[in-house]
C-alpha cells in the first residue's frame, strides 16, 4: 500500500490525533467548510476524511474517506486498516503532523523535565512546533487505545533502538 496522506477539519481533531500516533500524516484545517477542505485536498494530493455525507461533483476525483460519527475507534481502524501509514508509529507530531526528530538528553536540557532526562528514555522533537515528547506514563494507555482500534500490536514508541524518527537539524537554542 502507498501512504495516503488526509486532511480533515477540527471536528475530527480526536481521530485525526489518534491517526497521527500510528504514523499517518494528517493536517486538520480549523473552521473549514467542506468545500475548502476538498479543495485543499484537491490541491495537496491529500484525501478528506469527513462526517459529511455530501461529495459534490465539482470534486468527485478528490477521495473522500467517511468518519463514523460518534465512533472514533472505527473510524481509526477503518482509515488504518485500508491505508499504510506514512510512517512508524508515534513518529509524527500529534499537534501538528510535522515528522518527530530524535534528540539526545543534552539537546534537551532545560526544556525536559530534568527526572525525564536522567530516566534515559527516548527523546523527540517537533521541528515545526518545539514541542518535546518522550515515552511516559500515558503512552501505555494511549497504545493499549490504538492497539484495542486498529487490533494489531504497535511496538513502543522509540522502537528497540530509542530512534523515533530520522534525524534532523539540531533544535534551535533557547537563550544562553
Amino acid at each position: 500500500m502507498i501512504p495516503a496522506r488526509f486532511l480533515t477539519d477540527a471536528s475530527l481533531e480526536f481521530v485525526a490525533r489518534r491517526l497521527r500516533f500510528l504514523g499517518h500524516d494528517v493536517v486538520t484545517h480549523r473552521g473549514a467548510r467542506l468545500e475548502e477542505l476538498l479543495d485543499a485536498a484537491a490541491r495537496d494530493g491529500r484525501t478528506v476524511i469527513t462526517l459529511s455525507e455530501r461529495h459534490p461533483r465539482r470534486w468527485a476525483d478528490v477521495p473522500v474517506v467517511r468518519a463514523v460519527r460518534g465512533d472514533a475507534v472505527a473510524t481509526v481502524r477503518a482509515v488504518d486498516a485500508a491505508h499504510a501509514a506514512a510512517g512508524r508509529p508515534f513518529s509524527r507530531c500529534p499537534r501538528c503532523n510535522a515528522a518527530l526528530h530524535a534528540r539526545s538528553a543534552f539537546e534537551a536540557h532545560g526544556e525536559v523535565p530534568g527526572r525525564v532526562l536522567r530516566s534515559g528514555v527516548p527523546l523527540t522533537w517537533c521541528p515545526t512546533c518545539g514541542q518535546w515528547f518522550w515515552p511516559g506514563t500515558h503512552v501505555a494507555h494511549l497504545v493499549r487505545w490504538l492497539e484495542q482500534a486498529t487490533g494489531r500490536a504497535l511496538a513502543p514508541p522509540g522502537g528497540a533502538d530509542g530512534a523515533v524518527a530520522d534525524d534532523g537539524p539540531p533544535p534551535p537554542s533557547r537563550g544562553a
